[in-house]
């Protein structure tokens, strides 16, 4: 891919909405001390919150961020980071809020506003920085979800739109920024084996897992309003499938690599109630902040497919859930079995067949299975995965990453505004109309209705090696 070599500025500062917020104390603080610590964070950082803190009460919630979060190894860049820190207290909707925001900023010029803060405020603090001239020459950092669905996905971007341009808004999905998901993007279209097979007439089908061991902990009512196809599917995991099913951009371009993203959603077909079920884990209504009746999922398995010339007729099926049978985070691609039956143990079945895997976590790696054959006259073999661990010491995280990203003005990692509408469009019919989610056994691999789709578990997977 050629480079594009248009240079972007830098911000001259960052206001953390939410900084006292659990998503701050587990994720962006640490996060910062990381930037700092590599000398890739030196603008002033203005932290703001609805606590009336002083700022010995903020540098202990720092602290013990840190400690609780990877710990402090390095008291140097621990006190910078303090030393930047400055610390502003008031409502959202109250413009003096804003008014000292924009005192604590100073002379800065091009600051990055990141919201970490319920998505409910996201367009009163937008609105609110706009009023108080706080969006002129600078940059929005907007946590997911982005939007409940397209018709409040639109409606927000209105609202962004009115106070920041397009290329100033910087929609986070964390999941963006592993870097086993990044090299996705580089296997595809770094290695040119890969091409000749990957499309309809090799692959017989593909599966991306994302399972979790564990329920909602204390996020019930934040459950709640969202359910397993919103919090991971339709955001998480449709993004895999864009970077697995796109086409070679033109160049390693944020807005190139974005158009062939967002061609892939446009070519998905909108999801049917057949194509989904729904499942809920046992003793989940009984979760603090749980409707009694609830009827969200905590499981979600669906099968779509990409109406392009590359992918016609090929399923992909996605599935995630909450207390499963194991903690998985994979890509797994099903090749078709070969064209003749020449051994007695040659594969005619899909799950039976090579397959390549892209394992994302705990730990990146890529798999290769094929048929070796036993010592012995007889030609049978077993399936034997050869797989290389691409793990290395000091990768940066996800939040590291996408923060110091949007600081520099690389949209790369960030979500277009027509990518996250097109990915709504694709769930929007089944949003309200879908069956009920099914009761299934914490420690299992969910609903047994979810076998239709004939997910591959078990020994197979990297993770129970």
């Amino acid at each position: 891919m050629k480079t594009d070599n248009k240079r972007t500025v830098r911000s001259d500062a960052l206001a953390l909405f939410g900084i006292t917020g659990d998503l701050a104390y587990k994720m962006i603080i640490p996060a910062l001390y990381a930037l700092v610590k590599r000398g890739a964070l030196t603008i002033p950082i203005v932290g703001v919150a609805l606590e009336k803190w002083d700022r010995k009460q903020l540098q202990a919630r720092i602290k013990d961020s840190l400690q609780q979060n990877g710990g402090i190894d390095d008291k140097k860049a621990f006190n910078k980071l303090l030393a930047l820190l400055h610390y502003v207290s008031g409502d959202y909707t109250h413009p003096e809020t804003y008014a000292a925001i924009k005192t604590a900023l100073g002379k800065a010029k091009r600051p990055t506003h990141y919201l970490a803060i319920p998505p409910f405020l996201f367009e009163n603090v937008i609105q609110g920085l706009g009023a108080a001239g706080l969006a002129q020459g600078a940059r929005v950092i907007v946590e997911k979800p982005f939007g409940r669905d397209l018709a409040s996905a639109r409606e927000l971007n209105r609202v962004a739109h009115a106070v920041f341009p397009e290329d100033a808004i910087f929609r986070i999905d964390h999941y963006l920024g592993k870097e086993a998901i990044m090299n996705i993007l580089y296997f595809r279209f770094a290695n040119s084996f890969l091409e000749p097979i990957w499309n309809r007439n090799y692959i017989s089908s593909v599966q991306i897992t994302l399972a979790e061991d564990f329920g909602v902990k204390t996020r019930g009512a934040f459950y709640e309003s969202v359910g397993c196809l919103r919090d991971v599917i339709q955001n998480h995991l449709f993004q895999i499938v864009a970077l697995l099913a796109m086409e070679a951009p033109t160049r390693q371009n944020p807005d190139a690599i974005q158009t062939e993203k967002v061609k892939v959603f446009r070519a998905m077909r909108p999801l049917a109630p057949q194509d989904l079920v729904r499942g809920q884990y046992a003793g989940y209504r009984h979760e603090p902040g749980v409707a009694k009746d609830s009827d969200v999922e905590t499981f979600c398995a669906l099968r779509l497919f990409i109406d392009s010339w590359r992918w016609a007729g090929v399923p992909w099926y996605l599935r995630s859930g909450k207390y499963l049978a194991q903690k998985v985070n994979e890509v797994r691609v099903e090749l078709k079995p070969p064209p003749q039956k020449l051994f007695d143990d040659s594969p005619t079945l899909s799950g039976q067949s090579n397959y390549l895997r892209f394992q994302l976590a705990p730990h990146s790696s890529i798999g290769l299975a094929a048929r070796v054959k036993k010592k012995g006259k007889e030609f049978v073999g077993d399936q034997k995965e050869l797989f290389v661990i691409e793990e290395e010491p000091g990768e940066q995280s996800p939040y590291e990453r996408l923060l110091g990203d949007a600081i520099s003005g690389d949209r790369t990692l960030f979500t277009r505004e027509d990518a996250s509408e097109a990915a709504w469009s694709i769930v929007e019919p089944v949003l309200k109309t879908h069956p009920r989610a099914l009761p299934y056994k914490r420690g299992s691999w969910g609903p047994k209705a979810a076998e239709i789709f004939a997910f591959q578990n078990g020994e197979t997977s990297l993770v129970s090696r």
